[in-house]
């Protein structure tokens, strides 16, 4: 086995290191192949992972949480994803971890002693964020969905897409104009975030869905949303209306450090079982991996995981001291090598196993689709470069 417990851990890194550890090795490769194969999500993993409260890990004790950070999720969505789940794995419980975070900062009290310890305790999920549409991808601003007062209420209506573990889901967390973007002084303004009870949505008859096939992260399903006449009422709305925007930036650049930390978990376990396979295979009477053709390109990509993850928890464990400008270009400077690390280590994963890359049942192939979406997922490595050529070298904004 490659040894991939590289970099130093603080004793709570440690403690959380080795039970998620513990906890992931009842569930193997053929469990993680089986639910990709038959796009199940993975309720008894995300099961597991609630009882045992890790799903709270970022809420404040006084909430039944954890009390914990960046430096303790990076540990967890690593170890997740090497754990043979890969990105889809991490990406399945990636929501009941972040999505309650603004709750925290900026729901009312109500509405935090509600649903909080709740949520810490596994007994509900708010797994589902609600940003992207047809026409707002990366340029979230435009967004067309509305939520128009009416007494003490709001009415939704509008479209929503790539919206992930709205199955898995009793809340959503939606981003909505309060106020039309042509009335707005700032494109950035007029933006409200809503908690959307979902089975209420259901129930008056004002949310329909429907599951986007797609060909990674099977056990992970993204949905398109279409709203109308969805009526809310005032209470849901999180912090302070038309600064939703703001709001939603909170914490933005730690949630990426998560990310980078799932693509390095992946790119580990494609090394790891690259590696196996060039030791186990022989081919004209000695091991494949005796050859540098199969060598170098593992070594390789071992080396480019490796230093992607030190940039991953140096970057994790400079949060809470840094300016919100310095862990953003950290964060996505980690983001760009971590995913492009994690693609050039499943690629050589497969290139390793030859024919037999492309079988399901040797997992790499999976690897290698998960790989190419972490390059679009929650950034672009486009829209992470054209950041740290604007933030970080100052150079002229180029869109």
């Amino acid at each position: 086995m490659v040894n991939r417990d590289t970099v130093p851990l603080t004793d709570q890194q440690r403690l959380v290191r080795d039970s998620i550890r513990d906890l992931c090795s009842d569930f193997d490769r053929e469990y993680w192949r089986e639910k990709d194969d038959a796009g199940e999500y993975p309720h008894e993993f995300v099961d597991e992972l609630a009882a045992h409260g890790w799903l709270g890990v970022l809420l404040p004790e006084e909430y039944d949480g954890a009390g914990m950070g960046t430096e303790e999720v990076v540990v967890i969505m690593e170890e997740i994803a090497a754990s043979g789940g890969g990105f889809s794995a991490a990406q399945a419980v990636h929501g009941a971890i972040y999505n309650s975070v603004p709750l925290v900062t900026y729901g009312s009290e109500e509405m935090k002693a509600d649903l909080l310890p709740k949520v810490a305790r596994g007994e509900t999920s708010i797994q589902a964020f609600g940003l992207t549409e047809p026409n707002a991808g990366s340029d979230s601003t435009s967004i067309e969905t509305s939520a128009v007062r009416e007494g003490d209420e709001y009415v939704i209506d509008g479209q929503k897409i790539w919206i992930s573990r709205v199955d898995a889901s009793d809340y959503l967390v939606l981003v909505a104009r309060t106020t039309p973007r042509s009335e707005v002084e700032k494109r950035t303004k007029g933006i409200t975030m809503f908690l959307i009870d979902l089975a209420d949505a259901y129930d008056q008859g004002a949310l329909e869905i429907s599951r986007i096939d797609k060909t990674a992260s099977g056990a992970v399903h993204s949905y398109e949303l279409f709203f109308e006449g969805l009526q809310v009422p005032e209470t849901a709305v999180i912090g302070e209306v038309g600064n939703g925007f703001y709001q939603m930036l909170d914490g933005l650049n730690e949630e990426r450090l998560a990310i980078a930390a799932e693509c390095i978990g992946l790119g580990e376990v494609a090394v790891e079982t690259g590696v196996a396979y060039a030791n186990d295979r022989e081919v004209f009477g000695r091991a494949i991996g005796s050859n540098q053709a199969i060598q170098h390109p593992l070594a390789e990509a071992h080396a480019r995981v490796q230093a992607a993850k030190g940039m991953v928890y140096t970057a994790a464990s400079q949060v809470e001291e840094s300016s919100r400008e310095e862990i953003g270009a950290q964060a996505n400077m980690a983001k760009f090598l971590a995913a492009d690390a994690a693609f050039a280590a499943a690629d050589a994963a497969v290139q390793t196993h030859g024919g037999f890359g492309v079988a399901r049942e040797y997992d790499v192939e999976r690897y290698l689709r998960e790989a190419r979406l972490t390059r679009l997922v929650p950034i672009t490595q486009e829209l992470a470069l054209n950041y740290i050529g604007e933030r970080v070298l100052e150079l002229p904004r180029s869109y």
